[in-house]
Formats: C-alpha cells, sequence, structure tokens
C-alpha cells in the first residue's frame, strides 16, 4: 500500500529535492506547475498529503479554494514552503505543517515524516483487519465465553459466538495475535450486536505498551496488501 502526494510547484531545484525525500518516506510524488491545473486534478482524485509553494503566483487563490471546498478531505495534510513570512500568513493558509526555501534537507525531512505520520495515523484508526483466530470472553459473574475473532482495529474487535451478550455488561477479552508473542488481554464494551450471533466490542482499556504492538501489526498487516 502506497502513499501519494502532490507539489503544486516550478521552482524545478525544490521540486527534486522533495521528491528525493518523498521518495525516501516512500510517498509517490505528483508535480503540477499550475495551481488551475492543481486545483482540477484534485477534484477528480485523492491526493494523502498536498505541498504548495506560496511563491507561485495563483496559490494564494488555491488555498482559498481549498478551505472553502468540502470534497477537499480535512485529514489530508498540507504542507506549505515559501520564502519568509510571518507566522500569521502562514496560519491563514490552513497548512498543518510549513517550511521555508531555500529548503533545508533536515528541517524538510522532520517535516514531511511528521505528515507521513499523521497520514498513517488517519487511516490506521479506520482500518479492520480481517482476522480468524479463537478469542475468550470473560463476562462479569460468568464463566469464560470461546468466541471466533472475525476482525480487529486499533478501537475493538468484532466477534462472533454463540450465545447472546448483554450489551450493558463489560467484558474481558482474550486472543493471541497472528504471527507474534502478543496475547491481547484488554476490558471492553459491547457497542453492537445482531440476531446472527456478531457483536462488536469496543476496547477501552488497553495498556500503552500493547497499544503499540497492535498499531504496529495493524500497520504491517494494512502495507503489506
Amino acid at each position: 500500500m502506497t502513499l501519494s502526494s502532490m507539489v503544486v510547484s516550478r521552482d524545478w531545484q525544490e521540486v527534486s529535492v522533495l521528491e528525493c525525500i518523498l521518495g525516501g518516506l516512500l510517498i509517490n510524488v505528483d508535480v503540477e506547475s499550475q495551481p488551475e491545473r492543481a486545483q482540477a486534478k484534485l477534484a477528480t482524485s485523492k491526493v494523502d498529503a498536498l505541498i504548495v509553494d506560496c511563491d507561485l503566483s495563483g496559490t494564494d487563490r488555491f488555498l482559498r479554494h481549498l478551505q472553502r471546498d468540502s470534497h477537499f478531505p480535512l485529514n489530508v495534510p498540507l504542507v506549505v514552503m515559501s520564502g519568509p513570512r510571518d507566522r500569521h500568513a502562514i496560519d491563514a493558509t490552513g497548512a498543518l505543517f510549513s517550511f521555508e526555501k531555500p529548503i533545508s534537507v533536515e528541517q524538510a525531512v522532520r517535516t514531511l515524516s511528521a505528515a507521513r505520520n499523521l497520514i498513517l495515523d488517519g487511516r490506521l484508526r479506520y482500518h479492520r483487519q480481517s482476522v480468524a483466530v479463537p478469542v475468550a470472553l470473560h463476562c462479569r459473574n460468568r464463566k469464560r465465553v470461546q468466541a471466533e475473532l472475525l476482525n480487529l482495529s486499533q478501537g475493538g474487535i468484532g466477534v462472533h459466538l454463540e450465545r447472546d451478550l448483554d450489551v450493558r455488561e463489560s467484558i474481558q477479552v482474550s486472543f493471541k495475535l497472528p504471527g507474534t508473542r502478543y496475547t491481547v488481554k484488554a476490558q471492553g464494551e459491547i457497542a453492537w450486536t445482531d440476531k446472527l450471533g456478531n457483536a462488536g466490542i469496543r476496547f477501552v482499556d488497553v495498556p500503552a505498551r500493547l497499544q503499540k504492538g497492535l498499531r504496529l501489526w495493524l500497520a504491517q498487516q494494512y502495507f503489506g496488501q
């Protein structure tokens, strides 16, 4: 699974530096030298990150359009590069990240790495990985119930079982994370059930170390697809 970016600039020296950095971060680059063409392309295709050279004529209008455009995803990191500008002018663009020209490679790597992490966090937050392993459910004041794990996300799991669950009760889940030494043990609550024996369980307490391992595992599955 690859990431994509668009660079709106005709400063080819700076563009070549960005292409090198983004390539190292495994982000594909589409370069547009005209803001009008970039705007038209964004109306029909999606990118994970947008990098705009504010020194290019027409970019102020382009950025104002993006701020009004309900179709442009709010979670797409916007990176602005320009000659020296005051903080108010940069903030007015709506950019989450910025750096000055001429590009400092060290600063650009830090900035674009932060943008990439934001992209990954956004994708993984809603990614649900299909999994087929046994899961043990420990209901309050009841014996352990065996179920089948159907899918897994950072926020919870989907399961299939032979008996109904009380949506009001808290529950502890325990299962082995495939291909690892991790056993996920977390407190949860029933988010939903249906008449076919399926249920969704929302995590309410996952230890930080385990949460990190779970996030890493999900990232490996997602980008290995």
